[in-house]
């Protein structure tokens, strides 16, 4: 299958079939919130509910209706938020990390994670309610401010939390990194905050993320953000090579910097040199630095990332070098796509084992955004070919 066929396929599966079952089965209704998981027979489950996931899905079912999708996206996107609100925010300004089924708060504790999905979703939720940009404006800035004066790192970058603890984690700048970039182009937000927090992430990932050596991004760091110690420390993740090489190239490309788009190319071809199984042609869990495989189970997210990475290179190169990359998007998409084959459509599954089975578990919610988010991508850099 070509990659335009793919795109077509994809598109209708998330319009026909998942859009749907998630608006139905992984939405409480008004005064509710965004559930953790759905059962392979699309009944929700009582399992507890990280933070995480109601921004997520608001910014899901945001950017489905600014993209035109017929459905009752208005629903979710603004009773995801008020539930976020309701159940989540503390006095201090910051989202906590988990509640139960029935919207008990069990876990207050603070994850730089979780806030920089907050302020995705108030940049996706400006976007289609322009009654509301002005709030979201206010909003973005204050949650921006708060993170400023708790936790920002001396040298750059922000710490896990206030007091300081390690290790520090390349992971949450990463969600920063995308809102950020999502904020700089909404108007009446504080473009020039968020263009300097951006070019603030891209170079400390530069910098310090990406190994000076080897070229590989690593997960964990000192306070000083030199490797962590131990194992911890060699950590590299296929999806995340994956991940910042598509930022990077996002980034690289609206400020003129080669050197974003030089690095990007380097993580993209670790990911794909030593992070794709050669048997099942999915992109695994975990390599250490000198790229042995760590964890040999795919799960679906890194699959996304993939595609996400290899289609937009595809839109910035020409001749053989875009065919090459059009070819990795292809097995990305299809890999996806293995993924996507549940009994009821519009589910997923999460993991596959190193022989190629699937594990029989609830879809978890929190893939939906990287679904979507590749989808649209393939949309996106497929009318830039």
């Amino acid at each position: 299958m070509d990659i335009h066929a793919f795109s077509r396929d994809l598109n209708e599966w998330l319009d026909m079939a998942a859009l749907p079952l998630w608006r139905d089965r992984g939405f409480d209704g008004p005064g509710g919130g965004l559930v953790e998981t759905v059962d392979m027979q699309g009944q929700p489950t009582r399992a507890n509910r990280r933070s995480r996931v109601q921004p997520r899905q608001v910014y899901c079912f945001a950017e489905a209706g600014r993209r035109g999708w017929s459905g009752d996206w208005q629903a979710v996107a603004t009773n995801g938020l008020l539930y976020f609100d309701r159940i989540y925010l503390q006095p201090s300004g910051f989202y906590g990390a988990l509640a139960d089924a029935d919207g008990k708060l069990i876990d207050s504790s603070f994850d730089l994670y979780n806030q920089a999905f907050a302020l995705l979703a108030f940049a996706y939720l400006a976007q289609v309610f322009p009654e509301r940009s002005a709030e979201m404006a206010e909003r973005s800035n204050a949650l921006r401010g708060r993170l400023e004066t708790h936790c920002k790192h001396p040298s750059a970058g922000f710490e896990e939390d206030n007091p300081p603890r390690l290790p520090l984690c390349s992971n949450p700048h990463m969600h920063l990194f995308e809102a950020c970039l999502a904020s700089e182009t909404v108007e009446g937000f504080d473009q020039v905050a968020w263009t300097n927090l951006a070019d603030e992430i891209a170079a400390l990932c530069m910098d310090h993320f990406i190994d000076r050596e080897t070229g590989a991004l690593r997960e964990f760091f000192d306070a000083d953000w030199a490797p962590f110690s131990g194992e911890r420390g060699r950590i590299v993740e296929p999806g995340h090579q994956f991940e910042w090489a598509w930022l990077l190239l996002r980034w690289g490309e609206r400020r003129g910097n080669a050197d974003a788009l030089v690095k990007a190319r380097r993580l993209f071809n670790i990911g794909e040199q030593y992070g794709l199984s050669p048997v099942r042609d999915v992109a695994i869990m975990t390599l250490l630095d000198d790229f042995s495989v760590a964890d040999p189970i795919a799960r679906l997210w890194p699959q996304t990332e993939w595609l996400k990475a290899a289609i937009r290179f595809a839109a910035l190169t020409e001749g053989e070098e875009r065919q090459r990359y059009i070819r990795s998007a292809e097995r990305a998409a299809a890999a996806l796509t293995r993924f996507l084959d549940t009994p009821m459509r519009g589910l997923w599954r999460d993991k596959q084992t190193e022989n190629g089975v699937f594990i029989d578990e609830p879809a978890p919610a929190s893939s939906f955004y990287h679904i979507l988010c590749a989808i649209y991508e393939l949309d996106d850099c497929l009318k830039r070919l």
